[in-house]
């Protein structure tokens, strides 16, 4: 059946209207600003600079520990319950609600970090609703497509995301947030009257990307609609249950399944952790600030909207596999990068006083993220749709939530410790160079075709 122009644009637009939490909350805006806040509020605590560095990071990647597992337990269950009941629309008008909340209230952390804990709820409770929805969202990719459609559609849609990552960071970067000097990008003040002494320049991500999600997201509501010829079954929290378990029980009989969820569960975690540390590294390891940042995560991105995009022709001529692998390769080779640089040295080779080598390397590196991890978002998405029953999507994205959020404690846990333990922040990100590498092995069993058509047939017969 031919699926209309509109609901796929419509369902990219999610990608468009969503991004902003990500690449100006979690990377490149409110959590390098966090990040410093909180810096700032250990040292008045008495603790040396070192030693408050490595709180901050701690009680950042403490949040993200949470949110991941809350996000983990409940999205298979969610998933089962919209796929008995034949509708994502509410659950994702919903969690589009709670995000908006949350995000909006990001404005109230000023500088002297008074509501500090309060804000990093905030965040993570925002940070629950939107990856929630997106399992939603997903779920819906298999309807767009046949598999090599969904690999295109699903690499065009991330690509799209970016580009609106890359926008909305532009917009902040020009008119809103704040230098050391109290002016934008642009040398003028924040817009609006904004306060450069309070903050309030950068303070104002929250409101923005509260705002973009209100504009963007009227496509999606507009064009995608939940399908009324579905399936429907008892939604009794009973049934629901029954029908997980028996979806459970099944993945340990599928060898490619298993595999890839378990596989993506290492190098997903150890990719969300490169996103949510690098701008933290930036500001803590290379001493960079909020401008200087927002620089980078506009190369990162317009590099992850072009490699994702090219990414999807290449799923849809070779498949998602090769993608996923040559993508966790490059990110590989960056964590080692991030390992052994830091404003005095790589590897051990020291720089001259004031070099800017350092600087032109993590710019390198993000380039690096941006493309790779964009590619390795898409192709497995589109991964997933092969090993998805076509009655049970949101069941079976949640089941890829789950795993890539069960473990969500795992790599910034390891961070935590490996950073407390060794006392620096570069020796800290070792954990996700082994992360990577496990789920790099495990792709070795993956089926690259999925095994949607075997399962389906012995559910038949």
């Amino acid at each position: 059946m031919a699926v209309s122009k509109k609901r796929i644009w419509g369902w990219m637009s999610f990608d468009w209207a969503s991004q902003p939490f990500y690449t100006l909350g979690l990377t490149f805006i409110f959590g390098p600003y966090f990040a410093v806040v909180a810096t700032e509020y250990f040292l008045g605590t008495g603790l040396d600079e070192a030693a408050a560095d490595a709180r901050a990071q701690g009680i950042w990647s403490l949040g993200q520990t949470i949110a991941g597992l809350l996000i983990a337990f409940t999205a298979p269950f969610l998933g089962a319950f919209a796929d008995n009941s034949g509708r994502k629309m509410p659950w994702i008008a919903f969690f589009s609600v709670v995000y908006v909340v949350c995000t909006f209230l990001l404005w109230g952390l000023e500088p002297d970090g008074s509501a500090l804990i309060f804000m990093l709820i905030m965040f993570y409770v925002g940070f629950f609703a939107a990856e929630s929805a997106l399992n939603f969202v997903n779920a819906i990719l298999p309807s767009l497509g046949n598999d090599k459609e969904v690999g295109r559609i699903s690499g065009s849609g991330a690509a799209f995301g970016y580009w609106g990552g890359v926008t909305s960071l532009f917009i902040m970067l020009l008119l809103f947030a704040e230098s050391e000097d109290g002016v934008t990008l642009l040398g003028i003040a924040p817009l609006f009257g904004l306060d450069p002494e309070a903050r309030e320049g950068t303070r104002f991500v929250g409101p923005f990307i509260a705002i973009w999600y209100i504009i963007f997201i009227i496509p999606f509501f507009l064009f995608v609609r939940d399908d009324p010829t579905a399936p429907t079954k008892s939604t009794r929290l009973s049934a629901v249950w029954g029908e997980l378990m028996v979806t459970l029980r099944s993945v340990f009989h599928r060898k490619s399944l298993l595999n890839f969820l378990l596989g993506s569960m290492f190098y997903r975690d150890a990719l969300n952790a490169l996103y949510a540390f690098g701008g933290v590294y930036a500001a803590l390891v290379l001493d960079w600030q909020t401008i200087q940042i927002g620089v980078f995560g506009i190369i990162a991105a317009i590099a992850a909207a072009i490699t994702t995009w090219l990414a999807g022709l290449a799923d849809q001529r070779y498949g998602p596999k090769p993608v996923i692998r040559a993508s966790v390769w490059v990110l590989i080779g960056v964590s080692i990068i991030i390992v052994g640089m830091s404003r005095e040295a790589i590897f051990w080779v020291p720089f001259t006083q004031g070099s800017g080598i350092p600087d032109i390397i993590f710019y390198i590196c993000g380039v690096c993220i941006g493309g790779a991890g964009g590619a390795v978002y898409a192709a497995s998405r589109s991964m997933m749709v092969r090993h998805t029953h076509p009655e049970r999507p949101a069941e079976a994205f949640g089941l890829f939530a789950l795993t890539g959020k069960a473990t969500a404690f795992l790599a910034p846990a390891l961070i935590t410790v490996f950073t407390l333990a060794t006392g620096s922040n570069q020796l800290g990100f070792l954990p996700v160079i082994f992360l990577f590498l496990i789920g790099l092995f495990l792709l070795r069993w993956v089926n690259k075709d999925g095994d949607r058509a075997e399962w389906s047939a012995s559910l038949q017969s």
